[in-house]
């Protein structure tokens, strides 16, 4: 049963923050300048804020209900300008066509969904390759239906966004090869993958060689070899994090998946340890508010626990709701952040 400072854990998820050093409340989606966390009070509502002594940001304007939702629509709207067109408009284009500054286009459009224009541009040319990159057309005409100039961008960038040479992808990675170990934690059992580009996979369970089915079920023609002493470091490193999730993981991730994906689990790498957010207020910060579902069909196709932190994802009432690995890892996860966060 969990204690009063759980539930209170569980049932918050605060969506305004106040910065003691200013005196000024903000969305946690504000575009401002990011405050140290120790200067920072977190509340519910505005009001709230404001019942403390804060006054609202000119920026963000939080006392204004209308304003974070016209900023949603205005991102939204550019997220739609990108994915209709046939090529790649430049940040400067989108911001005179949504009426706004460059600068101001570019720090709102981060602020909703944890990357760049650019990086969402970039992005969405990955998925037309991932698309085109199927048997019997060439990689020739799928490097100029992507809408790349040149082979030499196109391989430089395809080779990040696939974590492999296009050839090899569309073979469906019978040339890659994975490195691999399994390990023991308070949780349970946990398995770590890395391709040469970083880790890859993040597994938990009880069972370590269902595990193991669980990797080879996810990259079927991969070569998979077991961590050498240098790599069981790797997962030391990924056994720490769990352990004391505040600590963070200062490893290269290689994030497999549609743009949309990414989009997801790079805006769940800016929730801070001990907080959470609603599946309802993540498809806010993407620029679409309708996508709820979409965002937590994302969060169970998330292949790196606690890399990228699905387990801060919940419901709008606060309730968990789901989780790949257990919803009791999830709860703990959770309540380990909170009491270190407190401590």
């Amino acid at each position: 049963m969990p204690d009063a400072a759980d539930r209170t854990e569980t049932a918050f998820a605060p969506a305004f923050r106040g910065v003691v050093t200013t005196g000024v409340y903000c969305r946690t989606s504000c575009i401002s300048r990011r405050p140290l966390p120790e200067n920072v009070r977190c509340f519910a509502s505005a009001s709230e804020a404001r019942s403390a002594g804060f006054r609202a940001c000119r920026r963000c304007r939080p006392d204004d209900p209308d304003f974070a939702r016209r900023n949603a629509d205005l991102v939204a709207e550019a997220c739609r300008l990108i994915d209709a067109g046939d090529s790649s408009p430049t940040v400067a284009a989108l911001a005179h066509a949504l009426g706004v500054s460059e600068g101001h286009f570019h720090r709102l459009f981060r602020a909703y969904t944890g990357m760049t224009p650019r990086a969402y541009m970039q992005e969405k040319r990955a998925a037309l390759v991932r698309e085109g990159l199927r048997p019997g057309k060439s990689i020739t005409a799928t490097f100029y239906d992507a809408g790349y100039g040149s082979s030499g961008r196109f391989y430089a960038v395809s080779n990040r966004a696939l974590g492999m040479a296009p050839a090899d992808y569309r073979a469906g990675g019978a040339r890659e090869t994975l490195r691999f170990a399994l390990g023991m934690t308070s949780l349970g059992s946990i398995l770590v993958a890395s391709s040469r580009n970083g880790v890859v996979s993040i597994l938990m369970g009880d069972d370590p060689e269902a595990l193991l089915r669980d990797l080879q079920d996810r990259f079927p023609r991969a070569v998979l070899i077991g961590g050498d002493q240098h790599y069981e470091h790797v997962v030391a490193l990924v056994v720490g994090m769990l352990e004391a999730p505040g600590l963070g993981l200062d490893l290269p991730l290689d994030l497999r998946g549609t743009a949309f994906q990414r989009r997801v689990w790079m805006a769940l790498r800016e929730v801070p340890p001990g907080e959470t957010i609603s599946y309802d207020e993540l498809a806010r910060r993407l620029g679409n508010a309708k996508s709820a579902k979409a965002v937590a069909s994302a969060c169970a196709s998330n292949p790196l626990a606690i890399a990228i932190p699905c387990h801060r994802v919940v419901k709008s009432d606060g309730s968990a709701f789901g989780y790949t690995w257990g919803l009791d890892r999830k709860d703990e996860l959770r309540r380990r952040e909170f009491a270190q966060k407190t401590a």
